[in-house]
């Protein structure tokens, strides 16, 4: 099923502190989830944004932050962004049942959260290129437990274009930047 922008979430999963930067090519993926929440929000994707246990982990990476605002994170203590009332809520609210999911780490948070989706009939499309754990090992092993119950994995530019479906307009412009 592809990719409709008037159907479609971005979900951005525990991009933190200290455990950001300890992940497998960190830099790369802080800059690769930036083009994603800025293409994002040139097509008007909604975008729900959690961070996990934020008192002991610390608030999102300050780059993605500020791009996020002024929306505001929710705080979850579960590994599933789906164990947590608040974004279940706002899911429903958006009422849209296409999610996109990019964050970390791959195997734990962005894989049960992934899971909990396909079981409550969410078709889900991950951002391989803008997921990561701290070894490469687990990212993969992450990435195929996901795909093997139903996930599709795509990468920012597929996703922001497959959005966009035409190579026109002030959006196409503004993504091609």
């Amino acid at each position: 099923m592809s990719l409709v922008k008037e159907q479609s979430v971005l979900v951005i999963i525990d991009v933190q502190g200290k455990l950001a930067k300890l992940m497998s090519g960190s830099e790369g993926l802080i800059e690769r989830l930036g083009l994603l929440i800025d293409g994002a929000k040139l097509l008007n994707i909604p975008i729900i944004w959690l961070e996990q246990l934020p008192d002991k982990l610390g608030p999102t990476v300050e780059s993605l932050g500020s791009k996020l605002s002024p929306e505001q994170p929710i705080a979850k203590s579960s590994f599933s962004g789906y164990g947590n009332d608040e974004f279940r809520q706002r899911l429903n609210d958006e009422g849209r049942k296409r999610v996109i999911l990019a964050g970390i780490e791959t195997h734990v948070c962005v894989y049960q959260t992934a899971q909990d989706l396909l079981e409550h009939k969410y078709d889900v499309t991950v951002v391989a290129d803008a997921v990561s754990s701290r070894t490469e090992d687990n990212k993969q092993i992450g990435l195929q437990m996901m795909t093997q119950r139903g996930a599709k994995l795509s990468c920012v530019e597929s996703v922001l274009f497959e959005l966009q479906q035409k190579a026109e307009g002030d959006v196409f412009r503004g993504l091609i930047k």
